[in-house]
């Protein structure tokens, strides 16, 4: 089964480049989408895990007897079958990490609620339900240890250090402790897998709704003790990523392992009650800093302890987020000198992996509330103090403190095209009347840096006898619009009609083997492997070679493209009630190349929709025992479609030298840029009644706290 997508034929000739629609849209928009959810095999069989109802406890006894003796139940699989079997190795970013074995399966002990003890295996859906319900679990409970937890050790940490900047040479100093809310994916798809086992050819095939089908397939064979030649993933439609997709999961392992040990096709699918409690969440840091100022509003020095949970058991790309935040730390501005320590540690709750931004949005708001406050403090406007300190233009590239390189930006043109659209003077007269007639009105800027990914990504362009032409990327997709994004890069290099290209992708079996689409690298790397690929093609059949034509290509980017950009906000809070309303945002971003605006402004939407979530709405809660107490959408708010503010978007689009295509992230940006300026423009609207510290989600009830001239007891629940 190859994923493929329908020619672009269909779409009428003023949509086509320069306004191409996405051709995806037709498909999905008429329920002809196909979704792990969807797959339904002969024969197939059905899972359901045993969780644990405990946050730390060893295991005492697990009796399966009964599951196994229900109707319909083909099979159990317990701890004792899969002892020896751990996740696999995670990408060791951060040096110096003490990794325990995750166990496939709970083995003695539980260290999460939700975390998966047992397998039921039945005919049917509601025959494995039953059956599981009889599984019996004794067990002996420990005290549970909170994310970041006093004396707690971390398993691992990074540092970069430069400068010797004194305290002594500091006009102005200012600090800031921000904690951030764990926060979940909530893609539309929750978490699916089926496993087939077909004896004949001896394969496994996975279908996964997974961002790197190809390194699915080598954890895959791994668990399985096979050769990666006899498992073939298919990641078809994916109904929503965002990182959280980017690793395997115990369960995606179970299953497979499953259906190789019973010969059959198994087929499980989590329920959101279960991506609450067992799926990797994100965010979740505590940030800590301090920035120096001279007397001319220069910075001379930033220390920042940055501390990052990792859950209870390790995806892949576990330690990103504490590396990203690190390294890119202090954004787009020259700091003299640097102190900047992250690190990573366990706990009993559910994994966190990368998410939309993973590390970036932890960068940009610390960063940029200090700026916000040492405005606030030196007596100078806060879109002033940026242009004093933002990285020139003209030292493109440059060498930042923590050891990273920009490629190419211009900054203070961001900064400056997002006021000019804002009118930012106005606005400041404007904010100064509302206020003398009574009102809390904030104005909030915050501009970011964006790296987007590095290394190498495969394409496979077949110029066909019939004139067709086939791109087959090992860059999956998840909504990005790959399918049309790539086929216009191939007839762009061709020099052919984009209604003759088809692009297949998240097939293992028909695909190049690839690193996947996370980390804002699709279009950078993945694009121009395509663009790579499409010219060698064009060359051959150039010079004179008989179709068809076939050329692959592993492309591997020189350097790591750097995107940017400034987002500012206008915030209003009810001052009886606390009741934040956005009133008005504008956004100046530079994404280098831009392939399709239309895609290009979607992803900006998306990845703003759920950076206001995590700003306004959206927060993770674990008791004292560890037990999640937001485990469905009846406690945990996510943005709806009138909380969205108005957007005006602008757009820099200056082509980067560091990738073939000249295209930079831009998928990422919104979460990013997003949630650190609606903190800065809530702060500023109470900056008339202090300087206030605030933390995530920027409730009513936390605003109107905030607003309050001494602190009131009682615990909040926003």
């Amino acid at each position: 089964m190859t994923f493929s997508t329908p020619a672009i034929t269909e779409l009428p000739a003023d949509r086509r480049p320069g306004g191409l629609a996405r051709v995806e849209d037709h498909r999905l928009l008429t329920g002809r989408g196909l979704y792990v959810h969807d797959v339904q095999q002969q024969g197939m069989l059905h899972a359901v895990f045993v969780r644990s109802t405990h946050a730390r406890a060893r295991l005492l006894s697990v009796d399966q007897q009964a599951a196994r003796d229900a109707e319909g139940v083909v099979a159990v699989i317990g701890p004792e079958q899969l002892a020896g079997h751990f996740m696999p190795p995670i990408n060791e970013l951060v040096s110096g990490m003490r990794l325990p074995d995750c166990p496939l399966l709970a083995q003695g002990r539980v260290d999460s609620v939700g975390q998966p003890i047992a397998l039921v295996i039945a005919g049917s859906l509601q025959a494995a339900q039953a059956a599981a319900e009889q599984v019996f679990v004794d067990y002996d409970a420990e005290p549970a240890q909170g994310d970041m937890a006093p004396g707690a050790e971390p398993l691992g940490s990074v540092r970069h250090q430069s400068g010797n900047a004194r305290a002594s040479d500091a006009a102005h100093r200012v600090s800031l402790s921000h904690r951030q809310s764990r926060v979940i994916a909530m893609s539309l798809e929750p978490r699916a897998a089926v496993a087939r086992w077909d004896a004949g050819s001896g394969m496994l095939t996975a279908w996964l709704g997974t961002q790197a089908p190809s390194r699915a397939r080598a954890d895959i064979a791994r668990t399985l003790g096979l050769p990666t030649s006899r498992v073939r993933v298919i990641a078809p439609d994916v109904g929503g990523a965002f990182g959280a997709k980017a690793s395997v999961s115990p369960e995606d392992l179970v299953v497979a392992f499953a259906a190789h040990h019973l010969k059959a096709t198994v087929k499980w699918i989590s329920s959101r009650s279960e991506e609450f409690m067992s799926a990797a969440q994100g965010r979740g840091a505590r940030l800590e800093g301090e920035l120096w100022l001279d007397a001319e509003g220069r910075f001379l020095h930033l220390q920042a302890r940055l501390q990052f949970p990792m859950g209870a058991w390790l995806p892949f790309s576990t330690v990103v987020p504490a590396r990203n935040a690190a390294r890119i730390l202090p954004g787009p501005y020259r700091v003299a000198g640097v102190d900047i320590a992250a690190q990573a540690g366990m706990s009993n709750a559910a994994a966190v992996n990368i998410y939309r931004g993973a590390g970036r949005p932890e960068a940009a708001l610390l960063m940029e509330r200090l700026v916000e406050m040492a405005a606030r403090q030196a007596g100078i406007d806060p879109v002033e103090l940026r242009l004093r300190n933002l990285v020139e233009a003209g030292a493109m590239p440059y060498a930042t403190p923590t050891g990273e390189c920009f490629d190419a930006g211009d900054y203070s043109a961001a900064l400056e095209r997002a006021c000019a659209r804002f009118d930012y003077a106005g606005e400041r007269r404007e904010q100064a009347r509302r206020r003398a007639a009574g009102e809390l009105l904030g104005i909030g800027v915050a501009m970011y840096v964006e790296p987007c990914g590095q290394g190498w990504e495969s394409a496979r362009v077949t110029l066909q006898a019939d004139g067709g032409v086939c791109v087959a990327s090992g860059s999956a997709a998840q909504g990005q619009g790959h399918q049309t994004s790539y086929a216009v890069i191939a007839a762009e290099a061709l020099a052919c009609d984009v209604a003759r290209v088809r692009v297949d992708h998240g097939d293992t079996g028909s695909c190049p083997e690839g690193i996947g689409a996370l980390a804002s690298r699709s279009m950078a790397i993945g694009g121009s492997a395509v663009a790579q690929a499409a010219r060698m093609a064009a060359q051959r059949r150039d010079a004179g070679e008989a179709l068809p034509i076939v050329a692959e290509t592993v492309y591997t980017a020189p350097s790591e493209a750097w995107s940017y950009g400034c987002v500012i906000a206008r915030m209003a809070i009810d001052c009886d009630t606390g009741k934040p309303r956005i009133e008005r945002m504008v956004w100046a971003d530079d994404a280098g190349r831009i392939i399709s605006p239309q895609l290009a402004e979607g992803q900006l939407l998306g990845g703003m929709a759920q950076g206001l979530g995590q700003a306004m709405l959206e927060r993770i809660v674990y008791d004292s025992e560890g037990q999640l107490l937001t485990g469905s959408l009846m406690d945990y708010a996510i943005p709806r479609a009138d909380d969205m503010p108005p957007m005006e978007f602008e757009s820099l689009a200056v082509a980067s030298k560091a990738n073939l295509l000249g295209a930079k992230g831009v998928g990422e940006a919104g979460c990013i840029g997003v949630p650190a300026a609606l903190l800065n423009a809530a702060a500023d609207a109470l900056a008339p009644l202090g300087e206030k510290e605030l933390d995530f989600p920027l409730t009513a009830e936390r605003l109107w706290r905030a607003m309050q001239p001494q602190p009131l007891s009682g615990k909040t629940t926003a």
